[in-house]
């Protein structure tokens, strides 16, 4: 209240002015054919806003004869040659120069690049109605027309060739029923004056020539603009264009489909004026555009009307580029950063994100105490040597590659582990991880990393789980069809299982051994085609289906590329997340064109740096802890109590559930008991998650069943509590007769000493002045029960373990800040 009112008495900081600036998007257009056509956008740049004027901008072409432009800027060709197109708006002009070609050229509407793209446009196609597995009506289409071959027969043949009708196009189906001039099950869905009516009959009056192989493809996207920064209450038209196979690009506005992944910032008009967003609020949003199978996105912001003060972003200490990248994308956003943390918190947190583990009471004494100003580097590099990070980070990794006795045998189990563990305490650079699983052969219990392949022995189980773990691409909706939310076709996808249909595994000569072998033979049939698909990783160079080459290498040596933009940018994700509480792309898993990154800037370069850093995982940590933006404050201020997004504070975040039940066995001086493990082994040190434990499946411990972050969850339950209240693993903590408050009684500390200890150990500071009033005359008072020394030891003893109790279930405890 007090921040909110300070900053209420301080006036808006003036921008300086800016002269505005016009432009026409796209800058240069080129209508190719008689039935080309391109939308254009008249853009105004002030300063760090732009805006859209299309709609209050008067069009002129140069050259009439050669191009027209109508009022909503839609410019079409009329003869060959080149003319200026011009739009004018509050006093001021721009131009983009066009080129016309082939105007008069003959020309027949593609069944694959015109028709299709109408047909997944309306939503014949889509899920809701004949794309659905079973089709609508008797009426089946590939989802979004990922197999326009099956789809053109199915138009053309099925049905008595009624949906066709090559003799009398205007009664064909295909015309009657989504102009309702038939009863449509999905209702009216263009008029006989439209563009699409125009598409479906004239290609049809032309003799509904089928897609050919030699067809051009879409092969990639571009959108104006593709950012922009704008006020709330604006609008802003999107014009897309598709680059072709032949070089060609063209206006595919009208058939894209549209989504904004934040309707709270923008709403996207998909039916009506195709691409018309609107800024609702402020904010961030990602307008993703999907044509023929490709996608991409336009990041469109509004500032929150925040009162800054002109030195609003002074205060925010400058570490490494982390934190230059992120102020850069709060001071567009209007967010000012929190204060930085304290000590206290900072070493709380360091050692809790960093190792899993609370600082011991005299470490956290120590800490608070130095003075020197390098002693929060100091520390970073104290916790990366210690064995609990060790631990900690091997827990992650077996994680994410599903170390579990489920599918493997002990010893196959421990080799797996061991593996990755000593690549974690000798900081193996990350591409050498992937290349010791992906060109190992030999015995599973000599080199654990083999151990992968028993997990995944199926081509599409190993396939699907290596591009999640490794690439953070869920391809898995391609296997039936062309993904829905990202570029990847069907073919792609079996292209890719073949990669991995040439892994052999056979019997070892030892109790549990087995053998892992490249495979000279071996094919994954396409279930559609009854083919095998040449082995090619995602967008890379296919081999020969002839080869005998090792093709795990073909994919090794494409992941691990300096140019592929997966393999880096997963890791450095995911290690991200597990600091800032959220993954600068998020969920982590998901790397899609469709779920842009919150920072793209800062992950490009962190992935950059790792890179050039030889993909060293600790380097990388190293980093992140550091940078300022890492040790801010969890308090937020008036500008940033909204945001979970940008970084403009640290997120508070539950403790996995191994982290909690270690927690509870520190501070209490009780170990938890693990059949068949050594007494004192933490959770955090178990190599398997099928080891039995009740409170840490309550707590939401992964099954490492399959690679996906949703795996582990943090979500409270009532189960949660009943374990707390009434469970037998914090209460027998407590009261243990060799646990710390009976070693603190038996010592003879006083309760103050006491309390300081307990506060150290469980929130890594000293108990405020407010805490000590409240809870010292509580203790107190149970020494002063009344009947023998030994009552009134018991209840002091009692008082102890509520306290305490209390201490550790509560949210101070449970979460790290």
């Amino acid at each position: 209240m007090r921040l909110t009112s300070l900053l209420a008495c301080v006036p808006i900081f003036a921008a300086p002015a800016f002269a505005a600036q016009l432009s026409v998007l796209p800058t240069k257009v080129h209508l190719n054919g008689p039935e080309a056509s391109q939308l254009l956008i008249l853009e105004q740049t002030d300063g760090a806003f732009q805006k859209d004027l299309s709609r209050e901008t008067q069009w002129s072409s140069s050259n009439p004869q050669v191009a027209s432009v109508d009022a909503n800027g839609v410019v079409k060709p009329i003869s060959d040659g080149d003319a200026v197109i011009t739009g004018k708006a509050g006093g001021m002009e721009a131009s983009a120069g066009v080129k016309v070609t082939n105007s008069h050229a003959p020309f027949v509407w593609s069944f694959r690049n015109d028709v299709m793209p109408v047909l997944s446009k309306v939503g014949c196609n889509q899920g809701a109605c004949h794309g659905a597995l079973a089709g609508k009506s008797g009426f089946k289409l590939s989802l979004r027309g990922y197999d326009p071959e099956t789809d053109y027969r199915t138009l053309t043949r099925q049905s008595v060739g009624r949906r066709v009708s090559l003799e009398d196009p205007a009664h064909s189906l295909m015309l009657l029923k989504p102009t309702f001039a038939v009863h449509h099950g999905g209702g009216k869905r263009f008029g006989t004056d439209s563009l699409q009516y125009k598409i479906i009959s004239e290609w049809i009056a032309e003799g509904a020539p089928a897609p050919k192989a030699e067809d051009v493809s879409v092969t990639g996207l571009e959108v104006f603009p593709a950012a922009a920064t704008l006020h709330e209450g604006d609008e802003q038209q999107l014009v897309v264009m598709a680059r072709f196979s032949d070089g060609t690009e063209r206006d595919v506005t009208r058939w894209v489909k549209f989504s904004s992944n934040n309707a709270g910032t923008a709403s996207v008009d998909d039916d009506g004026r195709v691409g018309r967003v609107k800024m609702v609020g402020p904010g961030e949003a990602a307008v993703t555009l999907w044509y023929s199978s490709r996608v991409l996105y336009s990041r469109l912001t509004v500032p929150f009307p925040n009162p800054l003060a002109s030195n609003a972003y002074d205060q925010f200490p400058r570490h490494n580029y982390i934190d230059d990248l992120v102020v850069e994308k709060l001071k567009k956003l209007n967010i000012v950063p929190s204060a930085q943390c304290t000590d206290a918190e900072f070493i709380r947190r360091a050692y809790l994100d960093a190792a899993g583990i609370l600082p011991r009471a005299e470490e956290v004494e120590n800490f608070l105490a130095d003075t020197s100003a390098d002693k929060r580097s100091k520390l970073i590099d104290s916790i990366l040597s210690r064995s609990e990070f060790v631990d900690y980070w091997a827990y992650k990794w077996s994680d994410l590659l599903l170390v579990s006795s489920r599918k493997l045998n002990q010893p196959a189990m421990w080799a797996f582990y061991n593996w990755i563990r000593d690549g974690v305490k000798e900081n193996k650079p990350w591409n050498d991880v992937a290349r010791e699983i992906f060109l190992g052969t030999g015995s599973t219990r000599e080199n654990g990393a083999l151990n992968y392949f028993l997990l995944h022995k199926d081509p599409i189980d190993l396939m699907e789980t290596s591009t999640e773990a490794f690439l953070g691409q869920r391809i898995t909706c391609a296997r039936c069809h062309n993904h829905p939310l990202e570029k990847w076709t069907q073919n792609q996808y079996y292209e890719m299982v073949n990669l991995f249909s040439r892994v052999g595994i056979k019997n070892g000569s030892r109790a549990g051994e087995n053998v892992v072998f490249a495979k000279t033979s071996g094919e994954y049939i396409h279930p559609r085609l009854l083919r095998p698909m040449p082995p090619t990783p995602l967008d890379g160079k296919s081999m020969s289906l002839d080869s005998t080459e090792d093709r795990r290498r073909v994919f090794l040596e494409w992941m691990t590329s300096d140019k592929n933009p997966f393999f880096a940018r997963n890791l450095v994700n995911r290690v991200w997340a597990n600091f800032m509480g959220r993954g600068i792309v998020n969920p982590v898993d998901d790397l899609r064109a469709t779920n842009p990154a919150s920072n793209e800037d800062l992950l490009a370069k962190l992935t950059e740096d790792f890179v050039k850093h030889d993909y060293d995982v600790n380097y990388l940590i190293r980093t992140i802890m550091n940078s300022a933006t890492y040790q801010l404050s969890s308090t937020a201020n008036a500008t940033n109590q909204n945001d979970n997004v940008f970084y403009s504070k640290y997120i508070v975040k539950r403790l996995p559930a191994e982290v909690i039940l270690d927690a509870y066995s520190q501070v209490s001086g009780v170990s938890t008991p693990f059949a068949g493990y050594p007494s004192g082994t933490r959770a955090m040190q178990l190599p398997d998650t099928q080891v039995k434990s009740p409170f840490l499946t309550v707590f939401g411990r992964p099954a490492r069943l399959v690679c996906d972050s949703s795996e582990r969850t943090s979500d409270p339950t009532v189960g949660q509590a009943l374990s707390i209240i009434n469970g037998d693993t914090l209460n027998k903590k407590l009261s243990a007769p060799d646990g710390n408050i009976a070693l603190f009684l038996k010592l003879g500390l006083s309760d103050r000493r006491i309390l300081d200890q307990l506060f150290l150990s469980a929130y890594s500071r000293y108990p405020t002045d407010e805490e000590r009033k409240r809870m010292l005359p509580a203790i107190e008072a149970s020494r002063l029960e009344k009947g023998t020394e030994e009552a009134k030891l018991e209840a002091h003893r009692q008082a102890l373990e509520d306290m305490t109790w209390a201490m550790l279930t509560s949210k101070a405890f449970l979460f790290n800040y």
